[in-house]
């Protein structure tokens, strides 16, 4: 389960449990304080050692640090201790077998001050319900016990080490500023929001989430040390938390879902970077993106990361599975990243692109060529972005299964956009999945302020809906204000970071708006996480040529895959790219062959096969008489089927002109193709 089958996380081997007892269970001075006032107690003084029994100087509250449990002593008639485990914020935890059910190992966590009313009622409340409590990723609760005027919970013995232990010896053997994988750290927080969620589902909220509370075992992870855990709407019992993980509103409004998806999004960032001071300067905020290197190579990573740690309790995820989705396409992303392979799945949130934007080829076939060689030219090979096509090449956020027209929606099949806005205008009810389905046909349709009168309609009823501004990114772009577009789609992008329509949003206004490093950007991100959007193939393929990196484009293009529709125009765009707008002198044998070989493996019509072959063969005349010495008898080229020979290729290139020119729309172009055919053919004696 570990990784959700994305990421292999090292197992943690189970440790003997007798290997696990302290052998001088002592809880460190530094760790001392007063349960009531939180006071500095039991200090050494003047070289003697501090009291582990006593009374606070500050309120006169007894306290003590002491094991309450010896060795061998039998609690409840049932379970025998073997030792101390561990001291937590609710006192000492030790190891016991269950004499009753097959000598089984088990934990007692004792209390921390039997005299502490709110200790003592955060155990009763455990009592209560906790035994409730079954998840395979949260330690199960037993029994709930009472020994010599004290309560023990008795729960399952989980072997392994902690989060925090595991960070710590990677530091050891690796150095202090190093930190677990990423990889890793996000599979470790998609257990954690599985047992959340099923926590809230059953209106319990964890409370006290960090790296000390929750241990791996061999490949599973789970949630240990319950005694925060309270009911949702518990507003009497005592509040459990830890400096640099606790929520800011705590105090004030105290816990709350929101509160719990902090700690865990602190806890994401205390293991997967060296988090310097995020018990002090740092204590209700990130660092800088730029201090940060994991946060300037997975910008993704860095939003998910300020959402769940937002100040203000409704910007935040709210729900642990809203957050599991987000941070499972942020984990696609980043192992992408970091090999090069794509990790493609179907979004919560969109459905499949429905057009494709700038996949469009210049064919040299329909251009003005009279007078011209293709290569004098330096034609583009893809044409430019256009911003609405753009705009209806977004992918189409999902209908919501209940709204009350989802039915009529779904079997909806018009192919013209015409006909889909008059079959919506007829819907049987005008519910808000309609007036949305409607507002993006007006904008497929160029109806732009009828868009804009439907989406303000929509955000009047529904304010929170964020597709309203979604469709209204998606109207700004086709506008022709790619400037505001952007300032939506950034905010989408914070709101769902691991989502790839935003960034291809992005990606396109970037473009618009002249920016082709953020546009390279942002394509590179979506097409190498899902090969699915092919839009951000050429829209990547587009900013590479702007930029002349042929090789690059040439790699990208080549990645459209086979059984995609646009493959044909793929390996077209990288025969062009090849041979067109380059010098002769930048040409190369293999690089001309190789573009005929692509061409010849292609299957098309007789005009188009013509018109790419014409560009292969002149860029190949070209660099034969920039050499000044063809070929040598000895070693056979051939393109395109024809001997690497000046004479030779001119002939083919006569008449696959004079195909054009049979093929030709006007007279006009007729008589340039028959022109050029002339000047191309090879000279004779006659």
């Amino acid at each position: 389960m570990l990784g959700a089958g994305l990421v292999e996380v090292p197992p943690v081997p189970t440790r003997d449990p007798a290997s696990a007892i302290m052998k001088d269970p002592q809880v460190p001075e530094s760790r001392r304080f007063c349960s009531r006032c939180g006071d500095k107690v039991g200090r050494g003084r003047d070289g003697r050692p501090g009291r582990t029994e006593g009374f606070c100087t500050g309120c006169a509250h007894p306290f003590s640090f002491a094991p309450k449990l010896r060795q061998g002593e039998l609690i409840a008639g049932q379970y025998e201790v073997l030792g101390c485990l561990a001291h937590g914020g609710l006192g000492w935890v030790y190891l016991a077998r269950d004499h009753n059910v097959s000598s089984r190992w088990v934990v007692l966590k004792g209390m921390l001050d039997a005299g502490d009313l709110d200790a003592l009622s955060a155990v009763t409340a455990e009592r209560a319900f906790l035994a409730e409590v079954e998840h395979p990723n949260i330690v199960k609760i037993y029994n709930f016990v009472q020994h010599a005027d004290a309560g023990y919970i008795v729960m399952e013995y989980v072997g392994g080490r902690s989060l925090k232990e595991i960070l710590l010896s990677r530091r050891d053997t690796e150095g202090e500023q190093t930190a677990l994988p990423l990889g890793q750290v996000i599979a470790y927080g998609l257990e954690v929001l599985s047992a959340f969620g099923y926590l809230h589902g059953v209106g319990l909220l964890y409370c006290d989430f960090k790296p000390d509370n929750a241990i791996q075992s061999e490949e599973q992870l789970k949630l240990i040390d319950l005694g925060g855990v309270r009911r949702a709407f518990d507003s009497d019992s005592p509040i459990y938390g830890t400096p640099g993980y606790q929520a800011p509103e705590i105090g004030s409004a105290g816990p709350s879902v929101t509160s719990d998806l902090y700690t865990v999004g602190r806890t994401l960032a205390v293991l997967s970077f060296p988090f310097r001071g995020y018990t002090g300067r740092h204590l209700r905020s990130l660092p800088p993106r730029e201090e940060v290197p994991l946060f300037q190579r997975h910008e993704s990573y860095h939003r998910l990361l300020r959402r769940a740690t937002h100040p203000d309790p409704v910007r935040r995820f709210q729900s642990a599975a809203e957050m599991g989705e987000q941070l499972t396409g942020v984990l696609r992303e980043v192992l992408s990243a970091e090999d090069g392979r794509p990790r493609p799945a179907a979004s919560p949130l969109f459905g499949p692109a429905q057009h494709t934007a700038g996949a469009e080829i210049i064919d040299i076939g329909r251009a003005d060529l009279e007078g011209a060689r293709v290569n004098g030219r330096g034609l583009p090979v893809l044409a430019p972005l256009e911003a609405h096509a753009a705009a209806v090449a977004l992918p189409v956020p999902l209908v919501y299964g209940l709204d009350p027209a989802a039915g009529f929606l779904a079997g909806l099949s018009a192919g013209d956009p015409g006909d889909l806005a008059t079959a919506l205008e007829s819907a049987p009810v005008a519910s808000r999945e309609v007036k949305l389905a409607l507002a993006r046909v007006r904008i497929e349709l160029g109806e732009l302020d009828e868009a804009h009168t439907l989406l303000d309609g929509i955000a009047a009823d529904q304010p929170d809906d964020w597709r309203v501004d979604w469709y209204r990114g998606a109207r700004a772009l086709a506008d022709g204000r790619a400037e505001d577009a952007s300032a939506v789609f950034n905010d989408l992008y914070d709101l769902m970071p691991g989502e790839q329509a935003p960034k291809l949003a992005l990606a396109f206004c970037h473009e618009q708006r002249g920016d082709a490093a953020s546009a390279a950007r942002f394509y590179e991100t979506v097409w190498r996480t899902d090969p699915a959007y092919v839009s951000a193939a050429f829209g990547l393929a587009r900013v590479l040529l702007a930029t002349r990196d042929r090789a690059a484009a040439l790699r990208v293009l080549d990645a459209v895959p086979r059984n995609s529709s646009h493959h044909l125009a793929a390996q077209l765009a990288a025969v062009a790219v090849a041979v067109r707008g380059r010098r002769a002198g930048d040409l190369d044998a293999a690089t001309l062959a190789e573009a005929g070989r692509r061409l010849q493996a292609l299957v098309l019509d007789t005009g188009r096969y013509a018109a790419f072959a014409i560009e292969v063969l002149e860029a190949t005349v070209a660099w034969l008489r920039a050499q000044g010495d063809p070929p040598r008898p000895g070693r056979r080229q051939e393109i395109l089927g024809v001997a690497m020979r000046e004479s030779r290729l001119r002939g083919r290139l006569e008449e696959y002109y004079r195909v054009l020119a049979k093929l030709a729309d006007g007279t006009g172009q007729r008589h340039a193709m028959v022109k050029r055919a002339n000047a191309v053919r090879p000279r004779t004696l006659f």
